[in-house]
């Protein structure tokens, strides 16, 4: 297959971040993974991202010596809400075409990632005339339709661009059969467009490690029994739902409790008071009686996390919404059975009764039943954690790419004439600048 040359947009979050941050999570592995592993095939991959530190160089090989990571401009370069990142949108095109212009590069294929990036991959497509790849990672709708508070509800701007994505992105790429289902309904997507191809896990780095010498090496006695979670502290995770389980467990069990160990991954500990979230589970955890037990860990870089993965007895991911469920699919590489809430992707990723338990979300009891099951049987986890090693074989990333890498190719061979979706006359929702750039007219 003849090399490709790919634009990899990931506007508001960057591959190199620390995992478990606000803004960080399986989407920044999926762009660093899939671009590393592109390159190793001999293509020329450039991931595009916006600063948000003036420090650091414009230019990043963090990933490997032969994939580069732009950190552009767009707005102040710090931390910043995704909503208003929005509005300088404008400023990340300019800064793309510039540096394309400057280096004459030309690519074969935009791979845009999270709605912000879908609309920079349209301005870019109107002057590379290059198709556009999209993957959403999450869907608006959906965190709306679990919201549990007025706060937590996603705004009206990204809904309505996510459906016009939807209509003038050339393929989009589904996790799972679940998302396809949801695009269709909730957004009127073309199933035709659709492609269904799950993130992989990089199983050169979490793959089974012996228990106690993972427990070793992150500072855990070889005998404590670990209920892990990983991912961001934020509602929509529900780790409020895994307290109040912890709690329920022992008190049902309290010969349970001596040596039970609860570590949340994720957070940053540096900003506890500048975070409502992080708050209130603190206090929750205090009111439920298990200061002991749960400890706040904050984030965790990608290499340590195989050790926690690999030391826990079990990992629990409470969310009330997934679009797949990296941190799952990574548990499960390690040889580690998975609790995890019957809610979109993870409904398709985690095989109830065969690489984990599947529970009801917002069902505290649920969760404890199936947490006191493992823990109070050592065959079954064990035989539970074989089979979850072997599933997550399947999505190894070599076997991933190898669909992407055809999507690519299939793609570069339609003739840009042929396609009407860049051209369509897209009613707009939304104010300002965006009137121009998503109904394809010049601004």
């Amino acid at each position: 297959m003849p090399d490709l040359c790919i634009a990899m947009l990931s506007v508001h979050t960057c591959p190199l971040a620390t995992l478990g941050g606000k803004e960080t999570g399986g989407m920044n592995v999926y762009v660093r993974d899939l671009s590393r592993e592109l390159t190793r095939r001999g293509h020329h991959v450039d991931v595009y991202t916006r600063s948000q530190d003036p420090q650091i160089s414009r230019i990043s090989y963090g990933l490997d010596s032969d994939t580069r990571v732009f950190h552009l401009p767009a707005g102040p370069e710090q931390p910043y809400a995704k909503n208003l990142v929005y509005d300088h949108l404008p400023e990340f095109v300019d800064g793309v075409l510039a540096q394309t212009e400057a280096e004459g590069i030309q690519y074969d294929v935009l791979h845009s990632h999270y709605w912000l990036s879908g609309v920079v991959a349209r301005e870019l497509r109107r002057h590379w005339g290059v198709p556009i790849v999209h993957m959403f990672h999450t869907l608006g709708e959906m965190k709306n339709a679990v919201a549990q508070r007025p706060e937590d509800r996603e705004a009206a701007r990204r809904i309505g661009v996510e459906a016009e994505i939807v209509r003038f992105a050339d393929a989009l790429v589904a996790a799972t059969p679940v998302e396809e289902e949801q695009l269709v309904e909730l957004y009127g997507a073309d199933s035709a467009c659709i492609h269904i191809i799950p993130p992989g896990v990089d199983t050169e780095i979490f793959h089974p490690i012996p228990a106690a010498h993972a427990k070793e090496h992150i500072g855990l006695c070889t005998d404590c029994c670990v209920i892990l979670f990983v991912g961001r502290i934020e509602p929509l995770k529900g780790v409020d739902n895994l307290l109040r389980a912890i709690a329920l467990v022992v008190e049902e069990r309290p010969d349970l409790r001596e040596g039970l160990v609860v570590p949340i991954v994720g957070g940053d500990l540096d900003r506890i008071c500048e975070d409502d979230e992080m708050m209130r589970l603190q206090e929750l955890r205090e009111g439920l009686g298990i200061g002991d037990v749960v400890t706040f860990m904050g984030a965790k870089d990608q290499d340590t996390l195989q050790y926690y993965y690999a030391a826990a007895e079990m990992v629990v991911m409470p969310s009330d919404y997934e679009s797949f469920g990296m941190v799952a699919l990574e548990a499960m590489a390690c040889g580690t059975p998975v609790i995890a809430s019957d809610v979109g992707g993870l409904a398709f990723l985690v095989r109830h009764e065969r690489t984990g338990y599947r529970v009801p979300a917002r069902d505290p009891g649920a969760l404890a039943s199936r947490i006191m099951q493992l823990l109070t049987d050592e065959g079954l986890r064990r035989r539970i954690g074989q089979r979850a090693a072997c599933w997550a074989e399947s999505y190894a990333w070599p076997r991933v790419a190898d669909r992407i890498e055809t999507l690519y190719e299939d793609l570069r061979r339609v003739p840009r004439s042929s396609s009407l979706r860049d051209g369509a006359m897209i009613p707009c929702v939304c104010d300002g600048w965006d009137r121009f750039v998503l109904s394809g007219l010049p601004y």
